[in-house]
């Protein structure tokens, strides 16, 4: 996009020179994604790439290490426990988040601003340090080493995407219609179900999708609390580089990018339509 016809010389450097850091910054943060993918394809079990690679090739490139990740139980079984905890935990941060935020959103509620502190502090604290709380608070219940533990864990983690996004969502809303539905005889229940849910759940569905990603990628909290028969693809991969290094993990970590890219897809395509329900945008 260039400058403005009527911007002087010195808006201009800074027009492109900006543009130009900003490129940078994202080939800093992109770049070891970038490598990642094509080793994941590196016929050898080597981290670095090969004569044949850098050639291009054809027998330097291969799939083996997909199917390893595919055939081996050990891989697929934390496919499925990550996938079980990030459902149940993502359901519940949802409802809970949800139902938070709606609270929230009231003008008759007290005590908002400490209330919203202490539903965002998962986000805000340390991560080490909420993970071995968690760690005797839940060792009191014998909850350690349990899939109920870990689902508990991961919802605490996954609340504050929810509330932030729903909270987001409901800045604009316009708390006329709800008043609207009451005037005509709706219900509590069905004007939410019919007006409030229906524009709002464009938030709801993007805070899942966080709540989704954080407890589908989080490694520490499960360290303190899971066992080996609730070890995920992180806790898998982290094994992997401390006790048997093999370029599946390469493997893993690009189905990984491709699941978070579409996730994120996803996100921005829910964006966009948010924004044309509440007007912010053409349709």
């Amino acid at each position: 996009m260039a400058p403005p016809p009527y911007a002087t010389g010195p808006e201009r450097l800074w027009h492109y020179a900006f543009r130009l850091l900003c490129g940078l910054i994202f080939v800093f943060l992109i770049g070891p994604i970038l490598v990642i993918i094509p080793l994941s394809f590196n016929a050898e079990p080597y981290f670095t790439f090969t004569k044949a690679m850098i050639e291009f090739d054809p027998e330097g490139y291969s799939l083996r290490w997909y199917e390893d990740f595919f055939t081996s139980q050990a891989w697929l079984g934390a496919i499925k426990n990550s996938f079980i905890v990030a459902f149940f935990s993502t359901i519940l941060a949802t409802g809970l988040g949800t139902l938070a935020a709606l609270g929230m959103s009231s003008r008759h509620m007290p005590w908002r601003v400490p209330i919203m502190a202490v539903l965002i502090s998962p986000m805000i604290v340390p991560l080490i340090i909420s993970a071995a709380g968690m760690f005797f608070f839940f060792s009191k219940y014998h909850l350690t080493q349990t899939y109920l533990g870990v689902i508990l864990a991961h919802t605490a983690l996954g609340l504050p995407f929810v509330v932030i996004t729903v909270t987001a969502t409901l800045t604009g809303f316009n708390h006329s219609l709800t008043r609207a539905a009451a005037s005509l005889g709706a219900s509590p229940a069905r004007a939410f179900f019919k007006v409030v849910l229906p524009l709002v759940t464009p938030g709801v569905i993007s805070g899942a999708l966080f709540a989704f990603i954080a407890s589908f990628d989080e490694v520490v909290v499960v360290l303190f609390i899971a066992g080996p028969e609730q070890r995920t693809i992180p806790i898998q991969m982290w094994s992997g580089i401390r006790e048997q290094i093999s370029p599946t993990i390469l493997a893993v970590a690009t189905l990984l990018v491709a699941i978070s890219i579409g996730l994120l897809t996803v996100l921005e395509l829910l964006r966009r339509r948010g924004e044309r329900l509440r007007g912010l945008t053409p349709g």
